[in-house]
């Protein structure tokens, strides 16, 4: 019997009933797009992560770039973010014009390095070719950012501050969730994320009513929205009356109604995670060059549990004869790949090309049992290479 890296049947069976009948009353009432659903699950995300506002949109990369846009981020701007990270963190500030800058990573969290975001930030102005605009911070594998640090950092410059929280949505900082620090908070539903839907989706969270406006224009084609209209007579449907370019980018009211159901036992897949996490750290112990710290005071929500191994790919070939799937993520940060190695990197991203080498993630979901985690962790032990 195989061993799924994520596995996404063993939770369908567990709600499939609730599943079943969501989108049955969707195909019911043919709202197929911004239907009720959207809305309801929208108040339902922005309470669990206390926001004022959440908002939907069509994927993970456009609720990036959704508050880029919002905020006028265009040519001549920067942008930091870190290298190590999937492509869409940094490919949605070319899209406006704008520069990303790469900044370092921890060696022990991943995320982003505040004393090396405060270096490049010294070092574009220093320069004087761009302007800083703002700072992207990703909760890489599950676990927050030091926000704390980056919001300090941040506002002492004056920039804006999005969470990209694609990987780590339900995740928590003393008790807090990003928003807290961030501008903004974005994440994605694509299926293998913790949060995920049966297709693509994302959504923005924040506390900001005039940006959520403006999102929510953006994010249907830049539609007049109530602050647009007031004072003017247009008696026509609001998405005819387009008041800046904007984007399609709606979630559909189907993956809605299954995030709705999702979301219901979402607290219960976090803490079903964090177990399976402190049995990999106990069963692993001495047997990995480095396994996963979290932030002191976080809360992760583990969507990948990542080891280090100095024989990393000898190691995956050795778990793949054996049955179990395993992951590199990122072994070619964005700063070094030929379409992105031309933008600033002050300073240079050692740890970032180095963690590349020797990362290694290993199954992780909620569904995965004491008996087949023990054969995982049995596997990584009886490498010898």
């Amino acid at each position: 019997m195989s061993i799924a890296f994520i596995d996404l049947a063993a939770q369908q069976k567990r709600i499939k009933p609730r599943i079943d009948a969501a989108i049955a009353k969707v195909l019911a009432h043919g709202a197929y797009v911004m239907g009720p659903e959207v809305r309801e699950f929208e108040a339902q995300m922005a309470a669990f992560a206390g926001a004022k506002h959440a908002l939907s949109c069509a994927n993970g990369t456009e609720a990036l770039v959704l508050p880029l846009m919002a905020w006028g981020v265009g040519p001549g701007d920067a942008v930091f973010c870190p290298s190590f990270t999937f492509a869409a963190t940094g490919e949605v500030i070319p899209w406006i014009g704008a520069s990303p800058v790469f900044v370092d990573i921890l060696p022990d969290t991943y995320n982003m390095d505040p004393d090396a975001l405060e270096g490049a930030i010294q070092a574009i102005k220093a320069e004087g070719k761009l302007t800083p605009k703002a700072v992207i911070a990703v909760d890489l594998f599950g676990q927050p950012a030091d926000y704390p640090a980056i919001a300090a950092i941040a506002r002492r410059h004056g920039l804006k501050l999005i969470s990209d929280s694609a990987q780590g949505f339900g995740c928590t900082l003393n008790g807090k969730h990003p928003g807290a620090w961030a501008d903004v908070t974005t994440t994605s539903f694509f299926p293998a994320k913790p949060l995920g839907c049966y297709g693509d989706g994302g959504a923005v969270l924040t506390d900001d009513d005039w940006l959520a406006e403006r999102i929510d224009s953006l994010r249907v084609h830049g539609k007049a929205v109530a602050s647009d209209l007031a004072g003017r007579t247009f008696d026509h449907d609001p998405k005819y009356l387009n008041m800046r370019v904007g984007l399609n980018s709606r979630l559909d009211t189907i993956q809605a109604a299954i995030l709705i159901e999702k979301l219901a036992i979402f607290a219960d897949e976090i803490e079903a995670r964090n177990a399976i996490a402190s049995r990999y750290a106990a069963g692993l112990a001495g047997s990995v060059a480095a396994a996963p710290l979290v932030i002191e005071g976080g809360v992760s929500i583990w969507a990948q549990y990542t080891i280090e191994h100095e024989n990393r790919d000898g190691l995956a070939a050795h778990l793949k004869v054996l049955g179990i799937p395993t992951a590199a993520y990122y072994p070619m940060p964005m700063h070094v790949q030929d379409c992105y190695s031309f933008y600033p990197q002050p300073g240079g991203l050692p740890v970032s090309e180095a963690k590349a080498k020797t990362v290694l993630s290993l199954p992780m979901h909620p569904y995965l049992d004491e008996t087949t985690q023990g054969k995982i962790i049995d596997g990584v032990r009886s490498f010898n290479g």
